[in-house]
């Protein structure tokens, strides 16, 4: 009489989390700080601290209150709306402190969503975000 193998133990926590990790790996992330300042680039690598290491990286700003006064006194605004646009800087390889980190976005494409609309079908038409 044969006996039945015994089931397989579900992964750990520690394991889940490695793996999750390691499927965001070279993944374009978007990384909102305390100071509203946003960091968009490749994911490398974190730390025990949460510190995020991403390559490519680009930092955005919200313009400052003077230069939203600036472009509401020049005008050019139909039925009274200004549009300002972020400020945006190279920085390359860059470390983003985990204790200022306060969101956390994985930008794919739709067809590349777990479950999201067009999956398998190859014929995603935008991008969307998921928060970690």
């Amino acid at each position: 009489m044969a006996t039945a193998a015994p089931p397989r133990p579900s992964a750990t926590p520690k394991q889940k989390s490695s793996d999750f990790l390691n499927a965001l790996l070279n993944k374009n992330l978007r990384v909102t700080t305390t100071d509203a300042r946003m960091f968009w680039g490749a994911f490398k690598c974190t730390d025990t601290e949460s510190n995020l290491v991403l390559q490519h990286t680009y930092e955005y700003r919200h313009p400052t209150a003077q230069q939203v006064l600036d472009a509401a006194a020049g005008g050019g605004g139909a039925a009274g709306k200004v549009r300002v646009d972020m400020i945006s800087r190279y920085l390359g390889l860059v470390v983003v402190p985990g204790q200022h980190i306060v969101r956390i976005e994985v930008e794919e494409f739709v067809s590349q969503m777990k479950g999201g609309q067009g999956t398998g079908t190859g014929t995603g038409t935008g991008t969307g975000t998921g928060v970690v």
